[in-house]
């Protein structure tokens, strides 16, 4: 594929830590995030993780979706399905509180809530009249 043909993404992609990792294979999950006055929402798309497979991490301002499906160990006779691990990584605001986000896994998609620290949620100033 020439440059030429490479979307935004790619291009950032080739350049990003993705494609340093281990000869590995690797999946960047679908995400939606979806941001409110009281903090971010993130699905991500992860079939076949559970809450032990699936790690998630916050470091430096880096949010870190990672993990593997585990593979049944069973003697195969032929095997051509592979599950490839999944991992994705955001650049988050300090004006997210971290300590305080909850996850949930159900049916393969994760939903996780960020709330956003107290100082960073708008407030409304009332106006008093003399």
């Amino acid at each position: 594929m020439s440059e030429k043909n490479l979307t935004q993404q790619d291009k950032q992609m080739a350049g990003s830590r993705e494609t340093t990792r281990t000869d590995e294979r690797y999946v960047a999950p679908p995400v939606d995030i979806f941001e409110t006055d009281d903090g971010l929402t993130l699905l991500a798309d992860v079939p076949g993780l559970d809450e032990d497979t699936l790690q998630i991490n916050v470091d430096k301002g880096v949010l870190t979706l990672e993990g593997k499906a585990p593979m049944e160990s069973a003697d195969r006779l032929y095997r051509e399905f592979s599950m490839a691990g999944y991992w994705r990584q955001f650049q988050i605001p300090d004006s997210f509180d971290t300590g305080q986000a909850k996850a949930e896994m159900k049916n393969g998609v994760l939903t996780l809530h960020l709330p956003k620290a107290e100082a960073a949620k708008p407030k409304r100033i009332e106006i008093s009249v003399d």
